[in-house]
């Protein structure tokens, strides 16, 4: 194999894609910074979750209402994502990171002192800022901390801090709630970001820009084909899961008749089989990134498939909801990482359109989803998801081997 020199856009950088990486205590420091950032934004993201009932009986609004918060930092995080690497030009990236955790520890204080819904809203969609920005320049960081031929690992323990977030974050901001009031559990949050703040600024090396972008490169990069089917698999696969995922709990309670512990439990499963994902799916993209699009997809086809037709089994339903955890912890490494090969000339403008992928599917799949249930039932959502899984499957194949 032939060693390969890329130019990165924010800064020219030697990556020999045949030389190991040498991950040592500095690296493993700089990139577990990255990972504490991502559970702390991660963590404040889906904390309403967990907040909506005492939320709105305080503010004096609706539960639905309330809900609108989730909505308010999906929103602006999409709109901000196209924008968020054009915007800081030749900034020192170091100085953007620590920014955006500084931002998200601001957006956290306004949101729990927040008096009304409207400074709450404001609140979320900085937080949005910070989460989009964030992730459209995880991507290339961590190609620049850890090498190319390590993206994918890397990414992997970045997306760790996803995982746990999920995990923890509606159960912790619930039982926060209960003990000290749903505000100081969003001050909870904003303690995160001082702590993932602190460990960037102790951890990442300087990382100077010699070129910035603009709107301009990010469309220009539309028209490679391998961005094309790296956007694509993106909606597929993540419109699929959230379709889905979504509605698992009244799968398992309609159609496996499960009760409300058992189902905590399989989602526990989920949530830790996720976190096996993550690490599995970088080494997976590192090795092989055709074959780690092809064996994700395939997962998650399979789990959602044999749910439709098994699930009536209890044990068959516990095994393929942790399959599909599984699946869903490899997406977010291996999703990135595949669209990254396309583009490795330009990781942050990629990383902008990674981002919108992202939150295009989530809301898509989340509209689509709410329509199938009403429609075909509790079965309908997992169906599609094992269609479009198996459309992106396909479309895997069709990409050029490594």
């Amino acid at each position: 194999m032939t060693d390969t020199t890329l130019q990165l856009e924010d800064g020219a950088l030697e990556l020999d894609a045949a030389a190991p990486v040498a991950w040592n205590a500095t690296t493993w420091f700089a990139v577990i910074s990255l990972a504490a950032t991502s559970f702390a934004l991660v963590s404040a993201e889906f904390l309403p979750a967990g907040l909506l009932t005492p939320m709105a009986r305080d503010l004096g609004i609706s539960e639905g209402t309330a809900g609108q918060v989730v909505t308010a930092t999906a929103s602006v995080g999409a709109v901000t994502a196209m924008l968020s690497n054009v915007l800081i030009g030749r900034l020192n990236r170091k100085t953007v990171l620590v920014g955006l955790s500084a931002l998200a520890v601001g957006s956290n204080i306004l949101a729990a002192l927040a008096p009304n819904f409207w400074l709450l809203l404001l609140g979320r969609a900085g937080l949005g800022i910070a989460i989009s920005a964030f992730w459209a320049l995880s991507v290339a960081v961590v190609a620049r901390l850890v090498g190319a031929n390590a993206t994918g690992r890397g990414m992997g323990i970045v997306t760790l801090g996803v995982s746990l977030a999920t995990i923890a974050a509606p159960s912790m901001g619930a039982l926060i709630s209960d003990w000290l009031g749903w505000r100081s559990a969003m001050a909870m949050t904003a303690g995160l970001a001082v702590v993932a703040g602190l460990l960037q600024l102790l951890s990442l090396p300087t990382l100077p820009a010699t070129a910035s972008n603009s709107l301009g490169d990010v469309f220009r990069l539309t028209r490679r084909r391998g961005i094309q089917l790296g956007m694509l698999a993106i909606l597929l696969l993540m419109t699929g899961h959230f379709a889905g995922s979504v509605y698992v709990r009244p799968f398992l309670e309609q159609v496996t008749l499960l009760a409300t512990g058992p189902i905590a439990l399989a989602l526990l499963g989920f949530g830790i089989a996720a976190v096996v994902g993550n690490v599995a799916g970088g080494r997976m993209a590192d090795a092989n990134i055709r074959v780690a699009l092809v064996v994700t997809a395939a997962l998650m086809a399979f789990a959602a498939l044999a749910l439709v037709l098994w699930g009536v089994h209890i044990g068959v339903a516990f095994g393929f909801v942790t399959l599909w955890g599984l699946a869903f912890g490899m997406g977010p490494v291996v999703l990135p990482t595949n669209l990254s090969r396309a583009a490795p000339d330009a990781l942050e403008a990629a990383g902008s359109l990674m981002v919108v992928s992202f939150q295009v599917a989530i809301t898509t799949g989340a509209v689509v989803g709410g329509y199938v249930v009403d429609t075909y039932g509790a079965t309908g959502p997992l169906t599609l998801t094992a269609i479009l899984a198996v459309s992106t499957v396909v479309l895997a194949l069709l990409q050029p081997r490594d």
